[in-house]
Formats: C-alpha cells, structure tokens, sequence
C-alpha cells in the first residue's frame, strides 16, 4: 500500500488538477516518488550571497573566471553579437551572468529539479508561497516541452541549465535563439544567451544605458538616507547636493542608488543605476550585480587588452 501524501500536497495536486486539467492519479504517482531533501534546506539557508563583499567578490571575479569568459565569447561570438544586436545587452555582460550562474555551463546543477522544489514548497515556510508557484510552473513546463520531469537537474533552488532560469522565467522568457523548433536551457548555448539577454531587457535594460560608478562621499554629509536598496529613486542632483558624486559624468536627472559594499578595513561606495536594479532582477543581491559587473569588465579587458578603470 502506498505512503499517504501529505495533506498540503493532496491540497496542492487538487489545485492543478482544477487549474490546469492534469490526472489526479498521474500527480499522486508523482509525488509519491519524489525525495525530501535536508540538504537543500541547508544550502538556501546560508547562501554565498550571504557573505561580506570582500569574500564574495573572489569566488566570481578571478583569473579562472576571467580567462573562461574570454573562451566562451571567443567560442561564442556570433551568437552573443547577435544577441547584443538584438536585445541592446552587451555582450560582456550576458557572457558574466552565464559566468556567475554556472561557470559557462560547467556546473549546472545535481538536485533533481522537481526533488529541490517540491521540499521547498513544503519544507521552507519562510519562501513555501514562491517555491509552490514555481513547482506549479515546473510541472506545466515539462508538459509543454514532453519531458521526463524527473530527468531536469538543477540548483538547489530548482534553477535550470546554462542560465539557471528558475521554471517560471524559463516559460515566460525563454526563447528559441537558433531557430531549430525547441527551447533548451540546458543544452544549447545559444538558446541560453539569447535567453538571458531576452530576460534582461524584458525587465527593463536600457540599451547603451549606465550600470554603475564608483563614488566619493564627502565627510559630515547624511548619506545614510540614500542607500534604498536595489532601485534607483534618487537623482544624481540630489546624491551631488548630500556629498555623493559619481567618478564619471553623468546627467543630474538621471536616477540612481547608493550602494555600500564593506571591504575588511572601509566602506566602498558606489552608484547604481537603471541596469544594475535589472540584473538585480535576475538575482536579488547587490553583492550578486557587482559582481557580474566587475567581471564583465574584466573579460571584456582580457578580450580585448583594455585597462579596467
């Protein structure tokens, strides 16, 4: 006799079953083989994004990464000009974000996906809202695309393939960059690059647009009230009026935010601009967009024997 579901589960098949037309019978066959997980538990319990920049920034931005950058838009330069063209997103950066994500498509991820989601829909209270809706859209995915739902590894957050697009960014963003009929993630690198470029100006990229700038902070001035998180809701006049001016000439009207990053022995400070709140879009950390930003400059550099700044 099968092991009874639990009772939040019945509750969730029940609600696709309504929603969405699937088997009852076909979900509870389902979850009855799949896994919890304590040590996916662990892991988005103390993410690296957690850690202090100064220890951060070295697991992403360094010689390795740098010089796989370099091999990937080498290998990959038509299909990331294409893209650049297409979406107005930089070639250096969509090449980072793949860099940070999964080491150009070299760590992808081991959980099974639909193990990683179904223990944090129903095991991690504090994001058990998110993770439902992306285990709901995981399993319409797989029937989209005809796929084994158990074969899809990913991270232990349930992100897919090169880009590591959680489900419900994969159906909506996702897309068909080689024109052969099918999306994959997880094997087709064009089809990732497109799609991080695609997801980036659907969350707003401005094209040719600023990221960031190092900035001084002139002593005895309230900067404090400016640090505001991820968004950019004040303008560079107003940051110049409070002591904070930008290392590179940017117009008074544009809006910004200010970013603080603690090194071992000072505070490192920065504006932020319209690019960097999206590629916070893409993973909600400061620490996260800096470093997809410095090591897109980096390989850019590298690429192209140019100094960074």
């Amino acid at each position: 006799m099968a092991t009874p579901l639990r009772p939040e589960i019945d509750v969730f098949i029940v609600e696709m079953v309504e929603l969405h037309g699937f088997e009852e019978s076909e979900l509870k066959s389902i979850f009855s083989k799949t896994r919890f997980q304590p040590a996916i538990i662990s892991a988005i319990s103390s993410p690296s994004t957690s850690r202090p920049w100064h220890k951060y920034r070295p697991i992403f931005v360094n010689p390795r990464r740098v010089a796989g950058g370099v091999t990937f838009w080498n290998n990959n330069a038509s299909t990331l000009e294409r893209a650049s063209k297409k979406f107005g997103v930089p070639e250096e950066i969509i090449t980072a974000i793949i860099g940070v994500e999964t080491r150009y498509g070299v760590r992808t991820g081991k959980h099974r996906v639909l193990d990683a989601l179904t223990t944090l829909a129903f095991n991690y209270p504090r994001r058990a809202e998110f993770f439902r809706g992306e285990l709901e859209q995981y399993l319409l995915l797989t029937r989209e695309q005809d796929t084994n739902m158990f074969s899809i590894k990913g991270s232990y957050a349930g992100a897919i393939g090169i880009p590591q697009f959680m489900p419900s960014s994969y159906r909506n963003y996702a897309v068909d960059f080689d024109s052969d009929g099918k999306i994959d993630l997880s094997g087709n690198v064009a089809d990732s690059i497109g799609s991080v470029a695609n997801y980036l100006i659907a969350h707003g990229w401005e094209a040719g647009g600023p990221i960031a700038t190092r900035a001084r902070i002139r002593a005895g001035k309230h900067h404090k009230t400016l640090v505001t998180g991820y968004k950019p809701l004040h303008t560079v006049e107003k940051m110049k009026k409070l002591g904070i001016t930008p290392l590179i000439d940017v117009p008074n009207e544009r809006q910004a935010t200010l970013i603080e990053l603690k090194n071992d022995s000072e505070m490192e400070y920065w504006l932020g601009f319209n690019n960097f709140y999206v590629i916070t879009r893409y993973n909600r950390s400061v620490r996260y967009a800096m470093s997809v930003l410095q090591l897109s400059e980096e390989i850019r550099a590298a690429r192209y024997n140019e100094e960074v700044l």
